[in-house]
C-alpha cells in the first residue's frame, strides 16, 4: 500500500503533538520554582516512556477495541501488543492516538509542583492513563457510552470533542485537583507565598512549542482541506483572542500585564477551542477563546479562596477553558448540512444537553476514579516528600541535579542554601 497524503499529514501531525510534550516540560519548567524546574521536566519526559509503552502493549486496546463493561472500555486482551495491526497502516492512527495520551497525563503534573515524589508520579502515571485517560477516550471516541452508539450518548444525544476537550483537558484538570487535596498544599501556600516564573524565556518557549503543536492535534484528524482550513485558522485565532482577553483582564484588575498572563491565555484559548475547532466558525471560535481568557484569568485567583494548591495553574487553565469550549458548542456549533447545529443556529437545546452530559459524566468519572489512586498510592507509598526535601528543593532530592548546575563547581548547587547566604 502506497503512502498518502492522509497518512503523511497524520504522521506529522504525531510528530507535532509529542512534541508538545517537552513544550510543556519547558513551559511547566520556567513557571516553577528554580530548586524544581529538573523536576517539572522529568515528570513530563518520563510521562513518554510510561505512556508510550502502556499504549502498545494494553492501551490502545483499551480504547479502540470491541466493548466490555456495556461500553466503558475496550478490550485490552483484542489488542495486546497491536499483534494485529503489525504490516498494516493502522499503525499511524495508533501512534497519533499515543501522543494524546502522553500529553494528558503529562498536564497534571503542574498542578502538584514542589513537592511530589518522583517515584510515586512513575506508578501514578500508568495506572490513571489506564483506569481513566483510556476508559474515557474509548467513551468518548471509541464508540462506547458516550457516543451515538452508547447508552448515554443515544439517550441525551451524541456530544461533540473533537480532539479532546472532555477526554484530554477537563480530565487533566480535575485530576490535578483531585491530587492537590490529596497531595495538601506547599508549606508556604497562600498570596503571600505567590512565586513569579523563575525562566520567562524557557516559559514563554514552552508555550510557543505547544501553541505550534496545537497545529497538529487539532488538525491531525481533519478528512478534508475544508475542515482542515476551519480548524488551522480557529486554532489561531482561539487563543489569540483568549491571550488579549487575559492581558486585559490582568490590567484591569491588577493594573499591569504580564508575560505569565500572555502565555497562560494562549493555553486557554487552546485549550477551549480544542473541542470545537472543526464544529465552529472563526467568529465563534474568537468568542469562545475571550470566554476562555476571561474566565481563565479569574479562576486562577479561586486557589487562594478555596485553599487548594494548584501551583502552575492546571485547574484554572485546563479544567476551567476545557468546560467553557466543550459548553461552548452547544451554543455556537455549526449546522452539517442545513441540521442541527447549536442554540444560536436554530438547533435547539439538544446539543447543548449533550455537551453539559458529557460534561459532568468527565467530572463524576475522573473524580471517582482519580481519587481512589491518589489516595491508594498516599496511603501505601506515600505522594509527599518530606519537609525538608520540599524545602531543599525536589531537583536535589529527587533526581539529585539542579537545572542551573553549570560546571563542577556548581554541582551541588542548592537554591535555599543560597537564598540564606544573601
Amino acid at each position: 500500500m502506497e503512502l498518502s497524503t492522509s497518512d503523511v499529514w497524520v504522521m506529522v501531525s504525531a510528530a507535532l503533538v509529542l512534541l508538545m510534550t517537552p513544550g510543556l516540560a519547558f513551559f511547566y519548567g520556567g513557571m516553577a520554582r528554580a530548586k524544581a524546574s529538573t523536576n517539572m521536566i522529568m515528570m513530563s519526559f518520563v510521562s513518554i516512556g510510561l505512556v508510550g509503552v502502556v499504549w502498545v502493549l494494553w492501551g490502545y486496546g483499551m480504547s479502540a477495541a470491541p466493548p466490555l463493561l456495556g461500553g466503558l472500555v475496550g478490550n485490552p486482551a483484542a489488542d495486546f501488543g497491536l499483534a494485529n495491526h503489525v504490516g498494516t497502516a493502522d499503525m499511524i492512527g495508533i501512534g497519533f492516538g499515543a501522543t494524546f495520551a502522553i500529553i494528558t497525563v503529562a498536564l497534571i503534573s503542574g498542578a502538584v509542583a514542589d513537592r511530589t515524589r518522583f517515584g510515586s508520579w512513575s506508578v501514578f502515571v500508568p495506572i490513571w492513563v489506564t483506569l481513566v485517560y483510556c476508559p474515557l477516550a474509548f467513551m468518548v471516541w471509541g464508540g462506547g457510552l458516550l457516543s451515538a452508539d452508547g447508552a448515554i450518548g443515544a439517550t441525551f444525544g451524541e456530544a461533540i470533542d473533537f480532539a479532546g476537550g472532555t477526554v484530554v483537558h477537563i480530565n487533566a484538570g480535575l485530576a490535578a485537583l483531585v491530587l492537590v487535596y490529596i497531595i495538601g498544599s506547599r508549606s508556604d501556600f497562600g498570596p503571600k507565598g505567590f512565586h513569579k516564573p523563575h525562566n520567562i524565556p524557557l516559559m514563554m518557549l514552552g508555550a510557543a512549542l505547544l501553541w505550534f503543536g496545537w497545529f497538529g492535534f487539532n488538525g491531525g484528524a481533519a478528512g478534508t482541506a475544508e475542515e482542515a482550513g476551519l480548524i488551522w485558522v480557529n486554532t489561531m485565532v482561539a487563543p489569540a483572542a483568549a491571550m488579549l482577553a487575559w492581558l486585559i483582564t490582568e490590567r484591569v484588575r491588577d493594573g499591569h500585564a504580564t508575560s505569565l498572563g500572555a502565555a497562560s491565555g494562549v493555553v486557554a484559548g487552546l485549550v477551549a477551542i480544542t473541542p470545537a475547532c472543526a464544529n465552529v466558525s472563526a467568529l465563534g471560535a474568537i468568542l469562545i477563546g475571550v470566554l476562555a481568557g476571561v474566565a481563565s484569568a479569574l479562576a486562577v485567583g479561586l486557589k487562594y479562596r478555596f485553599g487548594y494548591d494548584d501551583a502552575l495553574d492546571v485547574v484554572g487553565v485546563h479544567l476551567v477553558s476545557g468546560i467553557v469550549g466543550t459548553v461552548m458548542i452547544g451554543f455556537l456549533a455549526l449546522p452539517v448540512d442545513g441540521e442541527g447545529g447549536g442554540l444560536f443556529y436554530g438547533g435547539g437545546a439538544g446539543q447543548l444537553v449533550a455537551q453539559v452530559v458529557a460534561t459532568l459524566f468527565t467530572l463524576v468519572y475522573t473524580g471517582v476514579m482519580t481519587a481512589l489512586i491518589g489516595l491508594a498510592i498516599a496511603r501505601t507509598i506515600g505522594f509527599r516528600v518530606s519537609a525538608e526535601d520540599e524545602a531543599r528543593g525536589v531537583d536535589l532530592s529527587e533526581h539529585s541535579e539542579s537545572a542551573y548546575a553549570f560546571g563542577d563547581e556548581e554541582a551541588s548547587y542548592d537554591p535555599i542554601a543560597e537564598e540564606a547566604r544573601a
